[in-house]
């Protein structure tokens, strides 16, 4: 089975939790013998003034420092794109200004956008889906393929000129709604591209029945056309192997993840104002960057806790398993959280994790302490118990430990896989 795959991040050079995820799922399909050409968007800041090319190699790398993929069932192509995940419309310009003052001192004159195909990027977001799509059609035009995979919604539009290209089946794979990116405050661009996708999909996959439920109620899917498959996590125990010293006398609970609506740092701040009644020590360290991050310092400050509170900003690798690790606790507040594998994170680093209902990993997590994202009372009560109380933590620990043991992501391969079998023999062309 060969899958040609659009994707927008992949490892080691990642934002969220959809570069994590299409790392291990791709890896575990390739196990499964499945041939994948995976294509990403790349943005160098030396770019010439060109558009520059589709790159293909048997390894993928950024640059010659790059960490690479170092399997023969796995083709990375990169695409010239300033696309990220969960980039706002402020975000995307912010990259662009960005972007033109670094080729500015490099002496590099500035292209000026076109609506043609050889324009170097567009000035704002609709121009950029555009220029990814156009690019991406002619993967899909010159790759051998006998299904296409889509990944959230500023790849839809490149899944569905594919699939008129090629006549293949296209499975839109879903791990985040605008309905969950941008609660009460929807984009009405990026609903209809979303709207596009599922209605042009064969099959839809998503991460959660949560998830599930938003594609059905919202964008008026039938729900027998999408099928959920829960995420996984990557078992290697090495990358876990970090050096950290935790504090014996200092209670800490961790925040750790994009600082927006979404995740609820709102409700983790006037949970900490509660705590520290009980125990009036306790640190609280939030790890992450987003638009409410301003918000979330003058809540702290307001409140009277910004003394008992430490802004690590964005961290990587091995630093954020040392977050965990020096964690008494780690609380995922998150409104809507579509699945949420910082908690399984959270897990294989030895801490014992507290996560919002509304979310994906509620349903198939079940050695964890789990509430309403605004029961700030029940919240506090459940940070209080960890920290407090040492067999409690203890119990927590070990019994999500064994049972993330078995989440790994040879099932959901194997899930996605048979998915996949079932689009080309219901919907592929002879």
């Amino acid at each position: 089975m060969k899958v040609l795959m659009f994707g927008w991040e992949f490892p080691p050079f990642k934002s969220g939790g959809l570069g994590t995820a299409c790392y291990g799922l791709t890896k575990a399909l390739s196990k499964q013998n499945a041939e994948i050409t995976f294509v990403i968007p790349k943005a160098p800041y030396d770019i010439k003034s060109d558009f520059v090319n589709l790159l293909v190699a048997k390894s993928f790398e950024f640059d010659e420092n790059a960490i690479t993929v170092d399997d023969p069932n796995i083709t990375i192509k990169k695409i010239d794109s300033l696309l990220t995940p969960y980039m706002t419309y402020s975000e995307y310009d912010f990259e662009i200004s960005k972007r033109n003052k670094e080729l500015l001192k490099k002496g590099i004159k500035i292209k000026p956008s076109k609506d043609t195909d050889d324009a170097v990027y567009g000035n704002n977001l609709y121009e950029e889906v555009w220029h990814y799509t156009q690019k991406a059609k002619l993967v899909a035009a010159y790759s051998d393929f006998d299904v296409i995979n889509c990944h959230d919604w500023m790849t839809f539009k490149a899944g569905i000129e594919a699939k008129k290209i090629s006549g293949k089946p296209l499975v839109c794979h879903i791990h985040a709604t605008e309905f969950d990116r941008c609660p009460g405050a929807v984009n009405q661009y990026v609903y209809e591209l979303e709207r596009e996708g599922f209605e042009n999909a064969d099959i839809i996959i998503a991460n959660s029945h949560l998830t599930k439920g938003n594609v059905v109620n919202h964008y008026g899917i039938d729900p027998e056309k999408v099928q959920v498959v829960h995420l996984g996590i990557e078992q290697s125990e090495q990358e876990y192997q970090v050096e950290s010293k935790k504090s014996t006398t200092e209670k800490t609970v961790l925040f750790l993840g994009r600082i927006t609506h979404q995740k609820g740092p709102d409700y983790f701040v006037k949970a900490a104002k509660e705590v520290l009644k009980f125990e009036p020590d306790t640190k609280f360290i939030v790890v992450g960057n987003g638009n409410m991050l301003p918000e979330m310092i003058n809540s702290a400050c307001e409140l009277g806790v910004m003394k008992n509170m430490s802004f690590a900003g964005f961290l990587t690798g091995k630093d954020v398993h040392k977050a965990f690790q020096q964690a008494d606790v780690y609380v995922m507040p998150s409104v809507s959280e579509p699945f949420g594998l910082t908690p399984l994170e959270s897990i294989k680093n030895g801490t014992p994790t507290i996560i919002s209902k509304q979310s994906g990993i509620s349903e198939v997590l079940n050695n964890t302490l789990k509430c309403d994202f605004w029961d700030i009372n029940q919240l506090t009560n459940q940070i209080v118990s960890v920290i407090r109380y040492n067999a409690l933590k203890k119990e927590l620990t070990q019994n999500a430990q064994t049972e993330v043991k078995k989440m790994g992501w040879d099932e959901p391969a194997i899930k996605c896989k048979n998915i996949f079998q079932e689009a080309i023999e219901k919907f592929g062309q002879c």
